[in-house]
């Protein structure tokens, strides 16, 4: 295959008699931006270890172009990670911080100031180079960061949740610095995060993990549009997901209803997963809907109202522009292409029931796996 620059077989990795990786099999290719995404704990972190030499596998093997690195260490692989803490040296200045590296290797002075100029200038903090590392607000400790390991000029970069500090506005701008960063540099990034809007605007691949092993590998657009499984749909983004029937190619049957939808190849009358994203649902009137519900609850997110509808007891999501009030009555009319079909799977009835949905609930998600997120991942 082109241009693989690493290649994963069969790694497997338990700590205190768990599994963490699960026969793990990942190629990766040069230039590429791609992201492990996955909730604390799936493995993404150990997988970003092992590439990186701080830690061996237990079994399987990690080909770095052609050639298998396992017992390389990490100083000697052509790698460089940046962490969620950055790990700056706070008794040197920026330029000092970026030239580490470099000193390291016994550069020329020249080359190290050209260098670090070089740096310096992508990651917009010109001027910056007698700075003191503690005046630095956290965006600007972050460039600092990407500069210093990119100055040695390594083939590839692991980023492991490096914006999980910052807050809000500076993760956008981040993102947007960081996915532009790595393409005017024209080398791999390797990201670990569990933002699912992070991975989505970042990558060009995403992987996406859970209990040590890969429920999927796609661009942003197919791992959103196509789950997998009920996993996958309702980690990447909210999503209904009702239990079906496929009756034949193209018809399939949940929520007491038929439709039409894109999908083929199933067994006839096959139980699947259906799952119904929240923006493709329009509202109608109750006599028109092909589903008919109750509105349990409204929520105003500025761009859109959630709203959350009663069909014959299973709780749906959905966004709608149109204001709705709580008791109304409403008809949901779903087009084909807005239905995709999944195969069953371990994650089936898990999840795409918004009964105990909130906002509160979701928001302690986000903080419970921000404090997980340094632990063996």
């Amino acid at each position: 295959m082109e241009n693989i620059i690493i290649d994963l077989k069969n790694i497997s990795v338990a700590f205190d008699g768990e599994q963490i990786l699960k026969n793990l099999n990942l190629y990766i290719r040069d230039k590429e931006f791609i992201t492990f995404l996955g909730p604390s704990g799936c493995g993404k972190t150990t997988t970003l270890r092992i590439i990186g030499g701080f830690l061996k596998p237990d079994s399987g093997d990690v080909i770095f172009e052609g050639k298998k690195i396992n017992g390389v260490p990490a100083h000697k692989r052509q790698v460089n990670t940046i962490f969620q803490r950055y790990a700056l040296f706070t008794h040197l200045n920026v330029f000092e911080n970026i030239a580490f590296g470099l000193r390291v290797k016994h550069t020329p002075e020249a080359q190290i100031k050209k260098t670090v100029e070089e740096m310096l200038a992508m990651v917009n903090l010109k001027g910056f180079e007698e700075r003191n590392i503690n005046s630095l607000s956290g965006g600007q400790q972050q460039r600092v960061a990407i500069a210093r390991a990119l100055a040695v000029k390594p083939r590839v970069l692991l980023l492991d949740e490096p914006l999980g500090a910052l807050d809000l506005k500076l993760r956008k701008d981040m993102q947007n610095e960081l996915k532009s960063i790595q393409q005017r540099m024209g080398i791999t990034f390797i990201y670990v995060t569990h933002d699912q809007e992070e991975a989505l605007s970042m990558s060009d691949t995403v992987v996406v993990m859970n209990n040590g092993e890969i429920q999927q590998i796609g661009t942003p657009i197919d791992i959103y549009n196509e789950p997998k499984n009920a996993f996958v749909a309702d980690f990447i983004g909210e999503s209904n997901i009702v239990d079906g029937i496929m009756k034949e190619d193209f018809v399939c049957e949940f929520s007491g209803q038929t439709f039409k939808c894109l999908d083929k190849g199933f067994g006839i009358n096959e139980a699947v997963d259906v799952v119904v994203r929240p923006e493709d649902v329009d509202v109608v009137d109750y006599n028109e809907g092909m589903l008919k519900g109750v509105v349990t609850s409204v929520t105003f997110k500025g761009v859109h109202f959630e709203i959350i509808v009663d069909i014959g007891g299973f709780k749906w999501m959905i966004q709608s522009t149109d204001e709705q009030k709580v008791g109304d009555k409403i008809g949901l009319f779903i087009e084909p292409d807005a239905i995709h079909i999944m195969k069953k799977s371990e994650y089936s009835g898990l999840y795409g029931d918004f009964s105990s949905f909130s906002d509160e609930f979701d928001e302690l998600s986000d903080v419970n796996a921000e404090t997980e997120g340094d632990e063996d991942d």
